[in-house]
């Protein structure tokens, strides 16, 4: 399988993307991916990939590296939509196209997540039968990762979105994540069947007769107890979600921190307790989860954080991989076209039909 990297996109491009990339054919075996069948793209100016590959260590899995050269990156802060219209020759494109010429089989990027996602729409296209393609976003509970979808792409949406959105966090999470049968909450602000505004309660209809584990709704704290295993929300509210965590984390590992120095006892017990910590580190170190997919386009799309290191990169692209093993996009095809189609009902009084949740 090959996988198209964005190799010019985040904060530490190209270095870390072409380290990541190496990590990830060297070390494929470790990954679950049979040795030799994996092979990175790694997309940008030819030259300045062939200069940072110069100063990889080893030469196990090098030759499974391919350099297509882009001659246009696309800043963090230009315009997704005019960056990709523009920008045809940019890296970001140029991963976009190949997976649409079948010359790779996903992409990943760290880059503008718009343009990375306007450039998976306009250039690889939405899967038949899909409404909205959603951000799904790997976070942090009790009970080891749960999903959380959407996370950013769709701040509006009705409730024929969310059923689109579960069935395909479903998926992914018995594919990727290996989940044997997830638990599908519907965020809101109570458990209550009875609580919830008007696209909660149109979602709550649509979710009970889909072919999935649907535990009714769940609370914001029940996103990292290991409650449920796929959270479905709109994009406003998993946004807001998302980086609330991610805040958190960020503030009990700084306190932690800063009590254990506090004196000479309390740092005694911070080192005898030190392996705990590594361990409380790595479960909320996003770098272990590689990135976000982008679900419901007509390929694999993996969208990882700007401030993403080697690590980040080939988890991602092991993520990717993942996906083109679990053939993925066939069976997303299947079950949005057979259970993700909202049926029409027809409007008391009248002579006419709606459809529920209509795109």
């Amino acid at each position: 399988m090959r996988i198209a990297l964005d190799a010019m996109g985040g904060d530490h491009a190209p270095r870390e993307a072409v380290q990541g990339a190496f990590l990830a054919v060297r070390d494929s075996e470790i990954l679950g991916i049979a040795d030799g069948a994996l092979e990175v793209l790694l997309v940008g100016p030819q030259e300045v990939i062939v200069a940072e590959m110069a100063r990889l260590e080893g030469t196990r899995g090098k030759d499974r590296l391919k350099v297509i050269d882009a001659r246009e990156v696309v800043g963090m802060g230009e315009h997704p939509a005019q960056a990709v219209k523009q920008k045809k020759d940019s890296s970001i494109v140029r991963c976009a196209d190949l997976v649409r010429s079948g010359e790779a089989d996903g992409t990943v990027s760290a880059g503008n997540t718009g343009a990375a996602m306007a450039a998976a729409l306009l250039r690889i296209g939405r899967l038949k039968g899909v409404s909205r393609p959603a951000i799904a976003s790997i976070i942090p509970s009790v009970s080891g990762v749960s999903l959380l979808l959407d996370a950013g792409a769709n701040v509006d949406c009705k409730a024929n979105h969310l059923l689109q959105f579960a069935l395909m966090g479903d998926l992914y999470a018995r594919t990727v994540l290996k989940h044997k049968e997830p638990r599908v909450g519907l965020l809101s602000v109570g458990e209550e069947e009875s609580k919830g505004n008007d696209l909660v309660f149109a979602a709550q209809e649509l979710l009970k007769k889909a072919p999935l584990r649907y535990i009714g709704n769940v609370e914001g704290c029940d996103t990292v107890n290991g409650r449920c295993d796929v959270i479905i929300c709109d994009g406003f509210v998993g946004n807001v979600t998302l980086k609330t965590i991610e805040g958190v984390g960020e503030l009990v590992f700084n306190l932690l921190r800063k009590e254990l120095g506090a004196n000479l006892f309390t740092l005694l017990g911070g080192l005898l307790a030190a392996p705990a910590f590594r361990r409380f580190k790595k479960a909320v170190d996003y770098s272990e989860y590689g990135g976000a997919p982008l679900l419901g386009i007509d390929g694999v799309s993996i969208i990882s954080h700007g401030k993403s290191k080697a690590n980040a990169f080939k988890n991602a692209i092991r993520a990717a991989a993942r996906c083109v093993k679990g053939d993925m996009k066939e069976r997303m095809a299947g079950i949005i076209t057979t259970h993700g189609q909202a049926l029409p009902e027809r409007i008391p009084g009248t002579g006419t039909v709606e459809a529920k949740g209509e795109q």
